[in-house]
């Protein structure tokens, strides 16, 4: 018999074979389910390789920004107290974690109760413990309450992330983007508040006008706001047609900045971003340590105005000794990598010693 005979004999009893195992696929070629949508939600490394090789966020996760400059402009140091107040994915507390070990701690703040059982999950997996790392659902208005349940007096580096993460638009579910069908919800909570659907059924053309444009400065904020208002939609998909039906003249490549500013602007109205903003900004001062530093990321015009102007007039009044002179961007390379990170800027200030 020679060994050609015996490779190919069939497997007896006592040494059965092992059957091949195939990749998962999902069914279809378009399944409308995001846990199906993606090959990468199965884990498939390779797929993932490929998704992060083409510049794109694999489904499901989310790529920090501007990590390497945000970790410069904190400082972070061993034994220090930090506090992530949109702990989104854990992308930027991760690094800040590594930096400020041992004897140090990061508190995780995020009112998201869907993602944030997950990222608390996946840091402890990391190997932060609850004495390094506690997570905390509270929305960035809430870090004086959450520093004192802690006994902490004052951080000594404060991160917000103003931008959504990845892992909510990608999810259809939860309404944020048109390019998947979903419900008309845009919650970053979904368990408070109405969502968009309910708030643009009750909302008036004047005052969603002015939502628009001091939102997202849309500049057809008028005949959007007529078009819009008082209607019933229960879908992205719902309200992006009524979009492109209410700008007949408009491009097809237009169309789609409108959409996008349409869906900034109700998002922030549904969620009161800015005034959770606005909270974070008068409280930093006396939730940092003399000589503390703090870093905001921020996605667009009027997030990056109330910064600005915080800033300013803090180190006006003795506040902080040092801020930002000039926006930080994201680097070339990061803004090819990942186009999230296009629209990003970055401002930093210190507290006075």
């Amino acid at each position: 018999m020679t060994d050609e005979t015996v490779s190919n004999a069939p497997a007896t009893d006592s040494a059965p074979a092992t059957p091949h195992k195939r990749r998962v696929r999902y069914s279809g070629r378009n399944p409308r389910r995001f846990e199906d949508k993606y090959k990468e939600h199965k884990r498939d490394t390779a797929t993932i390789a490929k998704v992060l090789a083409s510049g794109k966020t694999p489904a499901g996760t989310h790529r920090p920004i501007m990590v390497a400059e945000i970790l410069q402009v904190l400082a972070p140091q061993p034994g220090e107290i930090a506090a992530d107040c949109t702990l989104g994915y854990g992308g930027h507390a991760q690094e800040i974690l590594v930096k400020i070990s041992p004897d140090g701690k990061l508190l995780g703040l995020d009112h998201d109760p869907i993602e944030l059982p997950k990222t608390e999950a996946r840091l402890r997996a990391l190997g932060f413990d609850a004495s390094v790392f506690t997570a905390h659902r509270s929305n960035f208005a809430g870090l004086p309450q959450v520093l004192a349940a802690n006994e902490i007096s004052g951080a000594d580096m404060i991160l917000a992330d103003l931008g959504v993460s990845s892992m909510q638009i990608d999810d259809p579910a939860r309404g944020f983007s048109v390019k998947q069908d979903g419900p008309l919800d845009m919650r970053m909570n979904p368990q408070r508040g109405q969502p968009v659907s309910a708030f643009l059924e009750k909302a008036k053309p004047d005052a969603l006008a002015r939502i628009l444009m001091g939102n997202a400065d849309e500049p057809k904020a008028v005949q959007l706001g007529a078009a819009l208002a008082g209607k019933k939609f229960t879908t992205t998909h719902e309200l992006a047609d009524a979009i492109r039906a209410a700008l007949p003249l408009v491009a097809k490549e237009d169309c789609h900045l409108h959409i996008r500013r349409v869906f900034q602007a109700l998002r922030i109205a549904v969620n009161d971003e800015f005034s959770a903003l606005e909270t974070l900004l008068r409280i930093l001062p006396a939730a940092l340590k003399p000589g503390g530093r703090v870093a905001i990321l921020t996605f667009h015009s009027g997030e990056d105005r109330r910064v600005k102007k915080a800033f300013i007039e803090g180190r006006q009044g003795g506040i902080y000794s040092e801020i930002a002179d000039e926006v930080i961007r994201a680097t070339p390379e990061e803004r090819n990598f990942n186009p999230r990170s296009v629209s990003a800027k970055l401002r930093w200030a210190k507290r006075t010693a």
